[in-house]
């Protein structure tokens, strides 16, 4: 008779619902105080944000289809648009949420893959370069160092 368990979601090998909250509440205090970013979020309060993120990254990763039900299709570059984020911008980014990570003290190969995904959807949202000079998209490399290479 075949095993019916199936392998767990990444959703459920990050730590679920807890995970996220944690991860996006750590993302969104730092963005709360960044200049550059902030003012890309017209709300004044920045918990409606938070929670669409939460949602967003708990459906990508298998967990809930919250997201989708509530707002459609996420069409990431689309509702990014109006905004001007550029190589800067998107560094910033990757900068608080490589941080927020960093305090979530997963098991390495889990933050990897999870970085990987967080690392490309930033570079994929950027959609100019007026003002960003001679700087190159974000990489890891260019991103603040993870707290395993920091030992």
């Amino acid at each position: 008779m075949p095993d019916s368990a199936a392998p767990p979601t990444p959703y459920e090998r990050f730590g679920g619902r807890p995970f996220f909250e944690a991860l996006v509440g750590g993302f969104y205090a730092r963005i709360a105080e960044d200049p550059v970013i902030r003012p890309m979020y017209p709300e004044a309060d920045l918990a409606p944000a938070a929670a669409r993120l939460r949602l967003f990254l708990e459906q990508y990763w298998g967990g809930p289809g919250t997201y989708s039900e509530q707002r459609g299709h996420p069409r990431l570059r689309r509702r990014h648009a109006p905004f001007p984020i550029d190589p800067d911008a998107a560094g910033r980014w990757l900068a608080h949420m490589r941080a927020s990570l960093d305090e979530q003290r997963l098991e390495p190969e889990l933050d990897a893959e999870l970085w990987h995904y967080l690392e490309t959807a930033a570079q994929a949202m950027v959609n100019t370069f007026a003002g960003a000079g001679d700087r190159p998209l974000p990489t890891a490399a260019s991103a603040p160092p993870s707290r395993e290479s920091r030992g």
